[in-house]
C-alpha cells in the first residue's frame, strides 16, 4: 500500500508542476533544436553509460570474473529499470543483478554481490563527494542565500566519513560482520541457499582482500572512470542549459546542478515529482524563464523514458539465458 502511495504522490507532484509550466513555449523551445545538437547530446549519455559500465568492467576483472562489457552492460541497464520504478535514491534492482550475474554468466554468488557491491560503493562515495564539493562552491556565491548550505555540507561529510568507516570495519574487522550477518539471516538457515552462508562469507572476505591488496592500479582505474563518468554528466547538463539559452555562470549551474541530484535522492522512484518541484522553484528563485524549466524537465524525462525502454528491451535476452540455463542444468 505505501509503495502506491509513494507513486501517486510522485506523479501528482509532477502532474502539479507541470500543469503551472507554459507549454507552448515549451513547444517551440524543443522545436528549435537542430538536428546536430540532439545527436551531440545522445553521444554524451552513450559516454557516461559507457564509462559506469566500464567501471564495473574493471572491477569485475579485478576479481578474474568471466563477464564481457556487452554482458555487463545487458545487466546493469535491465537492472536500471527495476532501480528506477522503485522508490529510493535509484537503488534496488541489485538483487536481480546478481542473479542474473550468477544464473546466465556462472559467477560464484560471492563475487557477484562483492562485484556489485564495489561497483555501487564507487557510486554512492563520489557522488556524496561531486555533492559535497558543489555544495561548498554554492557557499562562495550568491545562491548560498536560498538553502541551508552548511547543514546540507555537514550531512554530506557525514556520509562520506560513515561510508569510510564502513569499507573500513568490513576489511579490518570481517568476523564481525560475519556472525552479524548470520545473526540476521538465522531463520532462513535451513534454506537450501543459505546452507553455505558461513562459506560464502568466507569466500567473499578472501576476495575483497585479495582485491584491495592486489589490484590497487585497477581500483584506481575504476576511480578515474567515476570521476570521467561524473564530468560526462556535469558536461552534459551543461549542454542542455546551453541548448536551452539558460545563462551558464558559475553560480547558476552550480546551483541547478545540485538541486537536481539532491532531488534525485529523495524517497521518490526516479526523482518523480522532487526533480520537477526542484526545477522549478529554483528557477523562480534565479528569475529564470519558466518554458526553459519546462524544456528542461521534458528533455530529462526523454532521457530517462529512453535508458527505461532500452533496459526493458534487454530483460527478454536475460530472461531466455535464464531458460536455457536452467533447461541445461535440469
Amino acid at each position: 500500500m505505501s509503495r502506491y502511495m509513494t507513486w501517486f504522490i510522485a506523479f501528482a507532484l509532477a502532474t502539479w508542476i507541470l500543469s503551472r509550466l507554459p507549454f507552448t513555449e515549451l513547444i517551440q523551445t524543443i522545436s528549435n533544436l537542430q538536428l546536430s545538437q540532439w545527436m551531440v547530446w545522445t553521444c554524451l549519455n552513450l559516454l557516461v553509460v559507457a564509462l559506469l559500465t566500464g567501471r564495473w568492467l574493471v572491477l569485475t576483472r579485478a576479481m578474474a570474473l568471466p563477464c564481457s562489457f556487452l554482458q555487463l552492460l545487458q545487466v546493469r541497464q535491465a537492472g536500471q529499470v527495476i532501480s528506477f520504478v522503485t522508490p529510493g535514491p535509484q537503488f534496488g534492482g541489485e538483487p536481480l543483478q546478481i542473479y542474473w550475474l550468477w544464473r546466465n554468466y556462472s559467477v560464484p554468488i560471492h563475487s557477484a554481490f562483492l562485484a556489485l557491491g564495489l561497483d555501487r560503493f564507487y557510486e554512492l562515495w563520489i557522488n556524496f563527494a561531486v555533492l559535497l564539493l558543489a555544495v561548498l562552491t554554492l557557499l562562495t556565491t550568491r545562491s548560498a542565500i536560498f538553502l541551508d548550505w552548511h547543514l546540507i555540507a555537514f550531512v554530506l561529510v557525514g556520509l562520506i566519513v560513515l561510508m569510510g568507516l564502513f569499507g573500513w570495519f568490513v576489511l579490518r574487522q570481517p568476523s564481525r560482520i560475519k556472525v552479524w550477518i548470520k545473526r540476521l539471516t538465522r531463520r532462513w538457515h535451513d534454506h537450501k541457499r543459505l546452507r553455505n552462508l558461513d562459506t560464502h562469507l568466507t569466500q567473499l572476505n578472501e576476495s575483497l582482500q585479495r582485491v584491495m591488496t592486489t589490484q590497487r592500479p585497477k581500483l584506481g582505474v575504476a576511480l578515474t572512470l567515476s570521476l570521467l563518468a561524473w564530468a560526462a554528466m556535469t558536461g552534459e547538463f551543461w549542454f542542455l542549459l546551453s541548448l536551452l539559452d539558460i545563462p551558464t555562470d558559475l553560480a547558476t549551474f552550480v546551483f541547478l546542478f545540485t538541486v537536481v541530484r539532491l532531488a534525485f535522492l529523495l524517497p521518490l522512484p526516479g526523482g518523480i515529482g522532487s526533480v520537477e518541484a526542484g526545477l522549478f522553484w529554483a528557477f523562480q528563485a534565479l528569475a529564470l524563464p519558466l518554458p526553459a524549466a519546462a524544456a528542461l524537465i521534458v528533455l530529462m524525462r526523454l532521457r530517462d523514458v529512453i535508458i527505461l525502454l532500452t533496459g526493458a528491451a534487454l530483460l527478454p535476452g536475460l530472461q531466455s539465458t535464464n531458460n536455457h540455463s536452467t533447461a541445461k542444468e535440469s
